[in-house]
């Protein structure tokens, strides 16, 4: 059985309301089912260990230290709340080599929400100097062979796919070196009103 990001189980000591003293969060679009699945196989077909362990997402902050988990939770359902639900085509496919083993779908539609999102996540309890401009996108192969990335840049140039953003996810990242979803945020939604339901 695979072990999804939202599937892991914190270790019972760590159990509570709030975080550790001094944790790293990210926070991401999910990519849908079926398409998740779609994109996995892919991924797994370059050889890529992580295929089945990372969900296919778009990532808007990556690991980035938090230090007031209340703050941060605060921070990032504010943003959440006053976002609306938008459309992401993914289109052919772009790699940030020789920085970083990486290849990826392009974020064709969607882009500059996306960009929007990363701005407003970015600030406050979450404000960092990031050493690349951000740049949204699905990866589909890291870490493999410069054959195996040369072969899934090939094989989806001309990949293209839509789906609908509702929510997106606050995770924590744990010291197995994985990730905990921590809280799915909807879109457009009060804050006080989903507490309360």
């Amino acid at each position: 059985m695979r072990q999804r990001m939202s599937e892991l189980r914190r270790d019972p000591a760590d159990a509570g309301p709030g975080l550790p003293e001094t944790t790293c969060v990210g926070v991401t679009l999910p990519v849908p089912e079926p398409l998740a699945g779609e994109l996995e196989r892919w991924r797994a077909s370059f050889g890529d260990p992580m295929a089945f362990l990372v969900p296919p997402h778009i990532t808007l902050i990556t690991t980035t230290p938090a230090t007031d988990w209340e703050w941060t939770l605060e921070h990032v359902r504010a943003v959440a709340a006053k976002q609306g639900p938008f459309t992401v085509t993914l289109s052919g496919t772009g790699s940030f080599r020789p920085l970083s083993p990486v290849v990826f779908l392009n974020v064709r539609a969607g882009f500059r929400e996306c960009v929007e999102l990363h701005s407003r996540l970015q600030t406050g309890p979450l404000e960092r100097t990031l050493e690349f401009p951000f740049h949204p996108h699905v990866t589909i192969a890291h870490d493999v062979s410069e054959a195996s990335m040369d072969e899934a840049a090939q094989q989806l140039r001309s990949f293209e796919a839509s789906f609908e953003v509702r929510t997106m996810g606050l995770y924590e990242h744990e010291h197995s070196g994985l990730w905990k979803l921590r809280e799915e945020l909807s879109f457009g939604e009060d804050t006080e009103d989903r507490e309360e339901r």
